[in-house]
């Protein structure tokens, strides 16, 4: 639970930075290419070729390449359509697709799980719900292919994680994951990506290094093994707590307008929704 905690203040940032300084500046494809090669240069150095089978490497490089490859194609291309408040307003939905995934991976139906998942979707829901833009249908299809994806890898990794017959040292696996999404982002970047449209400052440069290295290095590396240590319900939840933080955030750095009422009631509707689940899980015994 801590590394959702930590992992969901680091991340808070991130829509910010991606919103204020490379949305519509830097090319998207490039911005992902970037991201992701770096954090691959993270835990390359720690890569032990001989602890998965084969099946198991490219079951790994597979949820790689849909959580992390294609999760963010989608997720940079929203916000060409969608401000900032906008992409945070659609990402409610993915504590659904987390529960309705875990419970269908896992061969089981849990409908507490998904009761908890419809009441934080509402607390997210009650913190942005004040109005959309033109591109509505087009920046929601967008970052609902984002959440779909970003899901998937979730559940996938508890999935794959489970049928590992000895306990293997996850950081000397990880990298993996990186070169699946890799496997994406590179023949993107080729296909559709625009060179003339590179990183003209350094401030567009800093903000890619520190969202490679840290955002999406560290970050996925943690926010996977925190899923691992959380049941399908809780890890649906910590999904939405990204809405409140991430808003926080904009308003800190950028003094964006914010209804502190909405606010804090959404964020409190999360915050319960997440007490109930973790209740739940720790009497079942899987806390």
């Amino acid at each position: 639970m801590l590394y959702l905690v930590a992992v969901t203040c680091l991340w808070a940032f991130s829509f910010s930075l991606i919103g204020e300084f490379l949305a519509g500046s830097v090319d998207s494809y490039f911005a992902v290419l970037t991201r992701i090669i770096l954090a691959a240069l993270v835990f390359l150095p720690f890569l032990n070729l001989s602890l998965l089978s084969a099946k198991k490497k490219a079951a790994l490089s597979g949820l790689g390449a849909v959580q992390l490859g294609l999760m963010y194609i989608f997720f940079y291309h929203a916000f060409l359509y969608l401000s900032v408040p906008e992409v945070l307003l659609f990402t409610i939905f993915t504590p659904l697709y987390v529960v309705i995934l875990n419970d269908a991976l896992f061969k089981r139906f849990t409908p507490f799980h998904l009761l908890c998942a419809l009441i934080a979707t509402a607390g997210a829901a009650i913190i942005r719900f004040n109005g959309i833009s033109d591109s509505f249908w087009l920046g929601f299809t967008i970052v609902q292919g984002a959440n779909l994806c970003f899901a998937l890898g979730q559940v996938g990794y508890k999935k794959l994680a489970s049928t590992f017959t000895t306990q293997v040292p996850y950081h000397n696996v990880f990298a993996w994951f990186y070169l699946g999404a890799l496997a994406v982002a590179l023949p993107a970047f080729f296909l559709f990506g625009n060179p003339s449209q590179l990183p003209k400052n350094i401030e567009q440069w800093g903000v890619l290094l520190w969202l490679g290295i840290v955002a999406s290095g560290l970050g996925y590396y943690f926010w996977n093994q925190g899923a691992l240590k959380v049941s399908g319900g809780t890890l649906a939840i910590m999904n939405n707590a990204l809405i409140p933080a991430g808003l926080v955030v904009n308003l800190l750095l950028w003094q964006k307008d914010t209804d502190f009422t909405r606010l804090f009631l959404g964020g409190a509707i999360i915050a319960v929704a997440l007490w109930m689940s973790h209740q739940y899980a720790k009497k079942q015994g899987r806390a």
